[in-house]
């Protein structure tokens, strides 16, 4: 067995074991989860594989490659919910096999670069969590890294790295909008920085461009369509609320400029605490050496132009951990790289400060802002935080920087399997919706009103497998709404008590830090102060 496929199999080793863990420990969870999956859903009801829908409209802030690959899975197994949970998994896996791809074709004397940057990113808390998690980003990290690999072919005059850079920016616009292009267009635009004179330059940004435009043609094959099929409103939204509006100034996590740089320690976990990966990032690699340009002009300029963009979260640079793997996993492969013990202290004490954390969890007097459940986290989560903290500097003796790598990587897979197993298993509860989604299904049967109070982020819809619209309503519509449907049912997530009333509610469950209550409308017409924040 090659050295390749050694390495493939224990990715896929470890993603299953992610996958497995996250599958047992928790539901799909509110709201992202079980809104794409719902959204999903609808589509699947519907027969409608063009515009997406969520509560019966046209749901315009996501493409729908997620759903159509949630759709294939349906297709072949059925409905359910194992195979929409997956498919960051599988994405992640194959983004894996691209990153040791194209590090054999950056440097193809370096083979151990191939090895390490795969299992950096994998390693990486932060990609191992959302590889379990049913959103968007590790499917638009693989398509940047298809678009990565067809740039480098493409520059080095092979055609068909055109054909996959055109397919990563159709697909990729089609999986998270056109985000895709600000991770591939400077990487392309930059091309005679990183690799002068393998092609003419007019001859490049000609074809660049005709790139972008087949791309495009790739979208539009759906946009138009789907913008004809779902309306004015829903044509606009596709075609510009989702692109100048987000950039300009986003509608949700909207944050400072610098909001990232204090949140990198957390990004890139566990290796932006290892001294090593510092090192080996700013190890000099020759005087124009094209591998480590490609990768600063992939991820710097990416990186400024997500923060200068308004909305911001942690998971929105996932696609950037390939760059910033391959220059580290560069450096550590330049030649026999070795470190002691003490490289490891920093990462050891951040998981001794996650274990302390943990641990005064239990001496909080006030937990009304913790989820339910938060208190019952057993005191052997903490402690075997700690013996992966103790175990990070062994062996004591100095040994091979790969050897560390392998270690770090395998302790990051650990600590989320632990955290699952100690932490999300137990909080699981204040975030499954099924029991509540279940009644309304069997209300929805009978023929009952359901009414919703405040935003509805569609989070009954797939867990119940609700097959109507559930209608909205403002906490000031709900009187007019009872008396009109007295036989009906109001749906609410309050965070304040319940008022001392003599009536207790169809259903009641621990949701987050708040509570489901679903009542039946004539007691809301009796106590109206049950409808509350």
């Amino acid at each position: 067995m090659s050295r390749f496929s050694r390495d493939a199999l224990l990715w896929l080793a470890l993603l299953t074991v992610l996958a497995g863990v996250a599958l047992g420990s928790r539901p799909l969870t509110p709201i992202d989860e079980t809104r794409y999956v719902s959204v999903a859903w609808e589509m699947w009801l519907r027969g409608d594989f063009l515009v997406p829908y969520i509560n019966g409209e046209p749901y315009s802030h996501k493409p729908p490659f997620l759903m159509w690959t949630i759709h294939a899975g349906w297709a072949l197994f059925g409905v359910n919910e194992w195979w929409p949970r997956i498919i960051s998994a599988l994405f992640s896996f194959g983004s894996l096999l691209l990153v040791a791809r194209l590090a054999r074709r950056l440097w193809p004397d370096r083979e151990a670069t191939a090895s390490l940057a795969p299992l950096m990113v994998l390693g990486s808390l932060l990609w191992a969590l959302f590889s379990t998690a049913t959103m968007f980003d590790i499917l638009l990290a693989f398509w940047v890294l298809v678009g990565a690999n067809g740039i480098w072919e493409a520059r080095h005059g092979r055609a068909t790295g055109w054909f996959w850079l055109v397919l990563s920016i159709g697909l990729g616009v089609l999986t998270k909008g056109p985000v895709v292009l600000l991770h591939l267009l400077p990487l392309a635009l930059l091309a005679p920085w990183w690799a002068k004179g393998r092609v003419g330059e007019r001859r490049w940004y000609g074809g660049v461009l005709l790139v972008v435009l087949g791309g495009s043609a790739i979208a539009l094959a759906w946009a138009i369509p789907a913008a004809l099929s779902g309306g004015e409103a829903y044509a606009r939204a596709i075609f510009w609320g989702q692109t100048a509006d987000r950039v300009a100034d986003s509608f949700a996590h909207k944050r400072a400029w610098w909001w990232y740089l204090p949140t990198l320690p957390v990004i890139l976990f566990p290796w932006f605490v290892w001294p090593p990966a510092w090192k080996a990032l700013f190890r000099p690699g020759g005087d124009g050496e094209s591998g480590v340009r490609f990768c600063i002009a992939w991820m710097v300029p990416v990186f400024v132009g997500f923060s200068l963009i308004s909305g911001k979260q942690l998971h929105y640079l996932l696609p950037l951990f390939p760059p910033f793997a391959l220059l580290v996993a560069r450096g550590l492969a330049a030649d026999e790289v070795r470190c002691g013990w003490k490289a490891q202290l920093l990462p050891s004490l951040a998981l001794v400060a996650l274990a302390t954390v943990l641990v005064s969890i239990h001496r909080i007097t006030d937990a009304g802002d913790l989820p339910e459940g938060a208190l019952a986290i057993s005191v052997w989560v903490p402690l075997l935080i700690l013996l992966l903290a103790l175990s990070l500097p062994l062996p004591w003796r100095v040994v091979a920087a790969s050897e560390r790598v392998v270690h770090l990587a395998l302790s990051s897979i650990a600590l989320l399997v632990v955290l699952h197993l100690g932490v999300v298993r137990v909080l699981s509860p204040a975030y499954d919706v099924r029991p509540a989604a279940r009644l309304l299904n069997r209300l929805q049967q009978q023929g009952v009103e359901i009414a919703h109070v405040g935003k509805y982020h569609d989070q009954y819809h797939f867990p119940g497998r609700l097959e109507s619209p559930l209608e909205v309503l403002g906490r000031h519509q709900v009187p007019e709404w009872v008396r009109r449907h007295p036989e009906g049912v109001i749906v609410q997530e309050p965070k304040k008590p319940r008022p001392l009333v003599n009536e207790e509610p169809l259903h009641q469950q621990p949701y987050r830090s708040r509570v489901i209550e679903i009542w039946r409308a004539r007691q809301i017409l009796r106590h109206p102060e049950l409808v509350r924040k």
